[in-house]
């Protein structure tokens, strides 16, 4: 193909006569990578979701409502539990480069996305430099430079900042400024993921002479925690945790004519239901994020003709964590210690019990529906790291088969027994009507097994609080079961699965930022997702993270519940999203505009 051929295909995708999708399949034939495909779009000028000409011609849209039910807690992407303090945190900040929903990186401070043909990514696997976005200014007006990045390695890879950012910058040795605008990452080992380091919701960038003097054990004391200054689209206005996002145009935004809306306010606060119906019913919000809502009340919203349910495929996951440790043993201050054990979920029997009495087929069908889908696998995407090996079954029968010859026998009362304990346990996740229903129905099939489960639903804002000090937070996890989706964020598994590695085991000491939440601990687990960090060969990689997934499963650390997807409630005039399974919902923030 000749350089006017290719003119006229890009010509063609920018005008809309042909989709992004069908270009970068035809860039693959003729034997192009799908990111130097991407590449070529972005460096055309031509944007992912909308050709370059249906754009508004100026800037100002008045203001953009969005509505995420849980309310982000605070500003800092590396101080983010879970995705709301992500999202939250994205309206101000950015990565070097963000994952669009084909998986594929596009550049956002970074000038083109690093690869072997362009000599940005060693043949090793053990460098990768990145090229930066010149005439980028934080929005105070001071630059943007190689010493920002620099910085933001040294800032999370301090242990005693306590930042949920560490992992991603674990395997970096040395990150070199080449000059002004150019870094070169070294990493420890060849790194297969070398896209890990700051791109991505995780990757998000904050400015150097702003957080110096509060690295380490001063980070949390930071004014501009609560009143970010950014790269991003919008300068930070207002900010009232658990509650509300302010922000206004960034008239010196690094991408031309963008962003389109002259105001957004983030609102927080309420249910999945009371959002979808603020877009989908009434119209007071452009857009609602997670749209946790069964699926016959969405559908029965749309119908109404204000919006539409937007749902992208990702690797997010419903799942049900076994503690193993003691969530009612106190330890030096700290429950759920990995010093304890638990009292009876360590049992193989009862955790393989558990697992055959969780219904994932009536979860899927009476509830969520086209919003997910059951599964016997925690990671279930991309494809190629799908493990073919796990079955789930519904079978309450054989779970008190299980338990009797185990040992644990019916009492009078007709809860099991053994030694002394019984199998009576707290299970808890956030207040959310369809998790409430998942709850009850899961209770049911186990008091058919004799096993006494007490459900505790907690508010959102408390579940998912960044809060040390919660009792009730999710990291904290003081029960013995508990339900919640966790995200997968990029469409590489290794920062997904590191959180059943030992070395992530969430503790008083880390302010239970550790991203392993069961405290599980496994050297066999250990072992291969250390081979899998710098194994290049993506077939072996692919097939170790498959066995990583079938010994999760195997030892029911976790009970799958149900493949999510990422459901958003989008209004009819709001064009632009493009929502990305493997990023922040704002990753193409700049580009989102009001249609009439």
């Amino acid at each position: 193909m000749d350089e006017r051929e290719l003119r006229s295909l890009i010509n063609d995708v920018e005008a809309g006569r042909l989709t992004r999708r069908s270009f970068i399949q035809t860039m693959v034939g003729l034997g192009l990578t799908a990111p130097l495909a991407t590449q070529m779009l972005a460096s055309a000028g031509v944007a992912h979701a909308q050709a370059r000409g249906t754009y508004p011609a100026k800037r100002g849209g008045g203001q953009l409502k969005v509505l995420w039910w849980q309310a982000a807690t605070l500003l800092n992407p590396h101080f983010a539990v879970g995705t709301k303090d992500q999202d939250g945190s994205r309206v101000f900040y950015e990565p070097l480069a963000a994952f669009d929903p084909d998986g594929n990186l596009m550049p956002i401070l970074a000038a083109e996305i690093p690869s072997t043909q362009n000599g940005g990514v060693a043949k090793d696997g053990r460098s990768v430099t990145w090229r930066l976005k010149k005439g980028v200014s934080w929005h105070d007006g001071k630059p943007f430079t190689a010493d920002d990045v620099i910085f933001n390695w040294e800032y999370a890879a301090d242990p005693a900042t306590a930042a949920t950012t560490t992992g991603t910058v674990k395997d970096i040795d040395k990150v070199e400024k080449v000059d002004s605008h150019t870094i070169k990452i070294l990493f420890k080992n060849p790194t297969p993921f070398w896209a890990e380091p700051f791109t991505a919701s995780r990757g998000q960038i904050i400015p150097k002479h702003l957080f110096e003097n509060f690295k380490g054990a001063k980070s949390r004391e930071a004014p501009t925690n609560l009143k970010p200054v950014g790269t991003g689209p919008y300068k930070f206005v207002d900010f009232k945790p658990g509650d509300i996002v302010r922000g206004e145009r960034n008239p010196n935004y690094h991408m031309p004519n963008r962003p389109f809306f002259d105001s957004i306010e983030m609102k927080g606060g309420g249910d999945a239901p009371s959002a979808a119906r603020a877009v989908l019913q009434t119209g007071e919000f452009d857009f609602a994020w997670n749209m946790q809502v069964a699926d016959e009340i969405l559908k029965r919203l749309e119908a109404g003709g204000r919006g539409k349910v937007d749902i992208a495929q990702a690797g997010n996951i419903e799942h049900i964590q076994c503690n193993q440790t003691d969530p009612w043993t106190d330890v030096e201050g700290e429950r759920s210690s990995a010093k304890t054990k638990h009292p009876f979920l360590l049992d193989p029997a009862v955790r393989q019990a558990l697992n055959l009495l969780v219904d994932r087929s009536s979860i899927h069908e009476q509830i969520y529906g086209r919003l997910g889908m059951a599964t016997a696998n925690f990671l279930n995407a991309p494809s190629r790291y799908r493990s073919a090996n796990m079955k789930w079954a519904f079978n309450v029968d054989k779970a008190n088969q299980i338990l009797e010859q185990a040992g644990w026998k019916k009492g009078p009362d007709g809860i099991r027994a053994k030694d002394g304990k019984k199998l009576k346990m707290v299970f808890q996740t956030s207040i959310n009507a369809e998790r409430q229903k998942t709850q009850q129905i899961i209770k049911q099939a186990a008091a058919k097994a004799g096993v006494e489960i007490e459900i505790k639903a907690v508010p959102a804002a408390q579940y998912f609080s960044s809060d040390v000090g919660n009792p009730d937070t999710y990291t904290k996890f003081y029960t013995d079961i508990q339900m919640y989706t966790t995200t997968m964020g990029a469409p590489d598994p290794q920062t997904f699965m590191n959180q059943f590695t030992t070395t992530e085991v969430a503790s008083k000491a880390n302010k239970w930022q550790g991203r392993n939440i069961t405290r599980w601990r496994s050297e066999e687990y250990d072992k291969l997702f250390k081979t899998a960090e710098v194994e290049l060969d993506a077939v072996k990689r692919a097939a170790l993270f498959i066995k990583m997934n079938d010994l999760t499963i195997q030892n029911v650390v976790v009970i799958p519940v149900l493949w999510r997807m990422v459901v958003s409630a989008v209004s009819n005039k709001l064009k632009g999203t493009d929502v990305s399974g493997w990023d922040s919902n704002f990753w193409n923030l700049a580009s989102w505009y009001r249609e009439g």
